[in-house]
């Protein structure tokens, strides 16, 4: 009977390491899952915020294509107004230039008819 109960101790022993190694296997598992909670946890951060910067980057690409568009209309009016202005400057000077034009052919005339009283 002693016999048996030291084989039931010894069991017991044997029992008790099995159920602590089976325990620190438990706890490195238990260590493994947090960390791969973790990194999903990181890999769905990154992705969130790749969406978030793909939608900052494209929402940004439309500002500038609707800025770029209000220039480019912005320079048309601008060069629009500044030929407006150049034809009507010279236009004017065009007018001037002709009326002293007139004026030299009358002053020129003038002097043909006093150079041929004279001569």
């Amino acid at each position: 009977m002693e016999n048996k109960l030291n084989q039931l101790v010894e069991s017991l022993s044997d029992l008790k390491e099995m159920m602590d190694v089976i325990g620190d296997k438990v706890e490195k598992i238990e260590k493994r899952l947090d960390r791969l909670g973790k990194v999903d946890s990181i890999e769905h951060r990154v992705t969130s915020n790749q969406i978030d910067i793909t939608d900052i980057k494209e929402a940004l690409e439309r500002m500038e294509e609707m800025q770029s568009a209000k220039i480019e209309h912005f320079l048309k009016e601008v060069v629009k107004d500044l030929d407006e202005k150049n034809t009507h400057e010279f236009k004017n000077l065009h007018k001037r230039l002709d009326s002293h034009l007139v004026k030299l052919g009358r002053v020129e005339e003038e002097m043909l008819m006093i150079k041929e009283e004279k001569g």
